[in-house]
């Protein structure tokens, strides 16, 4: 499908790509993964011809579409919702421009039998041949089914981009690439901004997609649910396993022991080899010996072996005030942004010692109540914060305030306190910053270094409480590590707002769901939460309870409400039902069109004759295209339709 042969691109004098080829077959997917600066992004930006190897190519056939998502989105904000999704249809909107003005043109004509007037009919019949092949005129609501099915309300769709955050604007993205249909999809860290239940959604959707899809990510859930191969980037070159995440990282230490062996091997062979040129190098009798050995030398391919960083986190935290028993509480605490309400009569206690997780979708109001926690908002209701609390606050933002100016080491040094001062460097170290690093001005950290060294600095005072909003998303995975190694070992109480399943398991005990403007508490670790919600998933309709009818009322209530959720559950299957069915009628007509097309491919190539069009091929191309869309959403609604047959059950 995508071929690279021998790709290589050096940077700094330093070798990013050397001599690499690698083959992405049709249904691939694949983890890409190496430490950060490997080339990672790089290769994405290669393969989508945005930057240029040094030497080697990149081959991609003519018909191949790719779908790209950059780490970093590029958002111009003067559009709608739905006019920004709308922008994925730009060559089938050109294609209704172009209808448009050759329908102007013909209406304003008067020479019936010309030549140029019967080529602009002819021209009129093609384009409007490919707009109906394309469902030109059904773009508005497979608009909304798609923004539908990525969780926005249909309320939403005239809301500026601008308003929307992080999370739900690469939804808008992943949108338009949906509504691409690519053959392939480039994927660089796109789970950053999402939650939990989007992330979810996104892995359903890649392991049910019929293209191929290269996939950068240091959630390792996230690559072990949607990945089967993996490619590492180290020192240049490029491994390939054919396994996910987990059981690269036991294959990685095989392979890297292996390495060492061979690589001592060899320096104990050069080694030997110099002693004994040195040793005879001016013996006559040894002349022939000394030059074999040097040629030996000169033809010796030098082992390399990447650097592993294995620094481990042990550090004496601060000792911080003893709090109150209870550390913060909120009776019927509301919030709302003009008219938009985030919270509605929450109410919540945490205890002194807690390790507790806020999730749910974006824009539920968890980064919200954070902020309110932490005195930064107004609110309406009661808050109350414990005695002897000294909190610590680490914002999405919070690399952004640091001070440019300052280095790595300064930035530690004017906050560390008491014993902890003299082990600066050493603690710099677990973070990662080893070296001329600690020397580095803020200014010229990468996001992640920048964020390593912000929680650093924030573990380092004397917090007895500590409120994390997305401390992980640029962090890799050796760093998350790190953190998380601290967290563990961390003992006053934790409040932290993450996506990351694996960063958060075994490290909280408590989850407050944020839903529709409420909380709901959820006792376990995070594993368990997400178990229960995939059951309770089943359920959309949760009867309440009204303890002030006698049971009798409230029995005849229940058995009717039952009654109408199990009628409505039957409906939706009848229409799933029929939508399969219609979508098996379509897959049977374009089959045979198909077949058509292809018997008179066959003719052509045993007949000299000409017998094809010219626009036959692009019409074979759109109904191919068009066939294996139509394969993607008999899949998924068979998906839907077993998932309706189970809530039934």
């Amino acid at each position: 499908m995508i071929s690279v042969n021998q790709l290589s691109l050096r940077f700094n004098e330093r070798d990013i790509f050397k001599n690499v080829s690698f083959l992405l077959n049709a249904r691939d997917k694949v983890g890409l993964v190496g430490k950060n600066g490997a080339g990672k992004t790089t290769l994405l930006r290669i393969l989508m011809r945005i930057q240029k190897p040094d030497s080697g190519e990149v081959v991609v056939p003519g018909d191949i579409t790719p779908g790209y998502l950059p780490q970093q989105l590029i958002v111009r904000d003067t559009r709608t919702l739905f006019d920004e999704v709308f922008t994925a249809f730009e060559k089938l909107n050109k294609l209704e421009k172009d209808i448009r003005q050759l329908n102007d043109e013909i209406a304003s004509r008067t020479d019936y039998e010309s030549k140029e007037y019967l080529n602009l009919i002819a021209k009129l019949t093609e384009k409007n041949d490919r707009f109906h092949l394309l469902e030109g005129k059904n773009k508005n609501a497979v608009v909304e089914k798609t923004l539908a099915g990525l969780g926005f309300e249909r309320k939403d769709f005239h809301r500026p981009t601008h308003e929307f955050s992080g999370g739900w604007r690469m939804r808008i993205e992943l949108a338009k690439i949906i509504l691409r249909s690519p053959d392939v999809l480039l994927l660089d860290e796109p789970t950053n901004h999402l939650d939990i239940e989007s992330i979810q959604w996104f892995e359903y959707y890649l392991k049910n997609f019929s293209g191929a899809v290269i996939l950068i990510s240091h959630d390792r859930a996230f690559l072990d649910n949607v990945t089967h191969r993996t490619l590492e980037i180290s020192i240049g070159k490029i491994y390939d396993y054919k396994v996910p995440y987990s059981r690269f990282v036991e294959l990685r230490k095989e392979r890297r022991e292996q390495q060492l062996a061979a690589y001592h091997n060899q320096q104990k062979m050069i080694e030997d080899t110099l002693a004994f040129i040195e040793r005879f190098r001016y013996k006559a009798t040894k002349a022939v010996q000394v030059q074999s050995r040097i040629k030996q030398l000169e033809k010796t391919d030098i082992i390399e072996i990447d650097e592993e960083d294995l620094a481990e986190i042990n550090i004496r935290f601060p000792a911080a005030p003893r709090s109150g028993s209870v550390v913060f509480e909120a009776v019927n605490l509301s919030k709302s942004y003009g008219r938009n309400q985030v919270l509605d009569n929450v109410n919540m206690i945490i205890g002194r010692g807690e390790r507790i997780a806020f999730v749910g979708k974006n824009g539920e109001g968890k980064t919200t109540l954070l902020k309110i926690m932490i005195g930064e908002l107004d609110y309406t209701g009661r808050r109350k914060t414990g005695y002897h609390i000294n909190l610590g606050y680490f914002a999405q933002n919070q690399d952004e305030l640091l001070d440019d100016e300052k280095t790595v080491l300064q930035t530690i040094d004017e906050i560390a306190t008491g014993d902890i001062r003299f082990k600066i460097r050493d603690v710099l170290g677990a973070f990662l910053f080893s070296g001329e690093d600690v020397d580095k001005k803020v200014k010229v950290l990468s996001g992640g270094e920048r964020s390593r060294l912000a929680i650093a600095r924030l573990l380092l005072e004397p917090y007895n409480m500590l409120v994390l909003d997305e401390p992980t998303n640029h962090l890799d995975m050796r760093s998350k590590d790190i953190l998380k190694k601290a967290l563990m070992q961390y003992e006053g109480t934790l409040v932290v707002v993450s996506h990351d399943r694996e960063f958060l398991d075994g490290l909280v005990t408590r989850i407050f769901e944020f839903r529709n403007k409420k909380i709901k508490e959820h006792p376990g670790g995070i594993y368990e939460f997400l178990e229960r919600k995939k059951i309770s998933s089943l359920r959309e309709l949760e009867m309440k309870e009204n303890t002030s009818e006698p049971a009798s009322v409230r029995k005849v209530s229940e058995n009717k409400a039952d009654y109408n959720a199990r009628k409505k559950l039957e409906k939706e299957i009848r229409k799933t039902s029929n939508q399969i069915h219609e979508i098996e009628d379509r897959i049977e007509k374009i089959e045979q069109q198909l077949a058509g097309m292809e018997a008179l491919i066959a003719n052509q190539s045993e007949n000299s004759k000409g017998v094809i069009n010219p626009g036959f091929f692009d019409k074979y191309e759109i109904l191919k295209n068009k066939l294996t869309e139509e394969m993607w959403n008999w899949q998924w609604r068979h998906e839907e339709l077993e998932a309706l047959k189970n809530k039934r059950n």
